[in-house]
């Protein structure tokens, strides 16, 4: 879980350093979407699942438009967090009522101690003199948090009930297709056009976004819903760090004690006495 998260902030930060975050996006889910058919030709159509794949791929697809404005202005270290931070909770609370996923006073502490360290990480930017997430990124950073709990507990439901993660995955990002598809047809294969480096950094980012979504949609399996996400959020963690040693980033006392509530919250979920 740990390494999923520090591929998500990995590909978050590619995205967040491409030249043009929309064409980073388009490219990313071309790589998705066609990865999503190879996976399904070998592990079949996740038919038992199709009304939770298809609502998946729709959340996705917003949520992908609304990260792409997100990071149109909005730093990695200000906004990631406040995406992230409004997930573990809302997620923890759709598997306890839609699963019966009710969870012990430590994991709901550790929970809890994630959120308020990832909201810690966004105030540490504010009090620096970055107010602009407050003022215009902070309402398209809450509806990314919104939509990540949405196919999340979406794709925690779905996955039991396909019985199988490798081919439920697959059907999730072949949806992904749909928006290089609608962009082809709105702006022609112009909006595609991007140096052949800057493509292959988008094709890379896809594929670790892939390899980071699987081991999420693995755990949810067998493991409460809350749980997976609190973990899968130390990744603002690593986002801190990534954007201070590759996008010029300032990395702040506040920051790093912020990033150590959040370790201790995934110590408290992840606990097994």
């Amino acid at each position: 879980m740990l390494s999923a998260a520090l591929l998500h902030a990995g590909w978050n930060a590619l995205l967040r350093g491409g030249t043009d975050r929309l064409q980073s996006m388009l490219i990313m889910s071309i790589t998705l979407g066609f990865t999503g058919f190879l996976m399904m030709s070998v592990a079949g159509v996740p038919w038992s699942a199709a009304g939770y794949v298809v609502a998946s791929g729709a959340i996705h697809l917003c949520y992908n438009a609304l990260l792409v404005r997100m990071y149109r202005s909005g730093d990695l270290g200000e906004t990631y967090p406040v995406a992230r931070g409004t997930s573990p909770a809302l997620i923890a609370l759709g598997g306890s009522v839609l699963a019966g996923e009710w969870m012990g006073p430590l994991a709901i502490l550790g929970i809890g101690l994630v959120c308020a360290g990832i909201f810690m990480l966004a105030a540490a930017r504010a009090e620096a003199g970055h107010a602009r997430l407050h003022l215009t990124d902070l309402p398209y950073a809450l509806a990314t948090g919104v939509s990540i709990a949405a196919y999340s507990v979406v794709d925690g439901l779905g996955v039991r009930a396909s019985g199988n993660w490798v081919a439920y995955t697959g059907g999730i990002f072949v949806f992904f297709l749909a928006m290089p598809l609608w962009v082809l047809v709105r702006r022609g294969r112009a909006a595609f056009a991007m140096p052949l480096p800057e493509m292959a950094k988008a094709a890379a980012g896809g594929l670790i976004s892939l390899a980071a979504y699987g081991v999420i949609i693995w755990a949810m399996q067998g493991n409460a819903m809350g749980a997976v996400s609190a973990l899968r959020e130390t990744s603002v963690v690593f986002a801190a760090l990534l954007g201070a040693a590759f996008l010029g980033e300032r990395l702040t006392g506040l920051r790093l004690a912020a990033c150590c509530i959040i370790a201790l919250g995934a110590v408290c979920v992840g606990w097994k006495p």
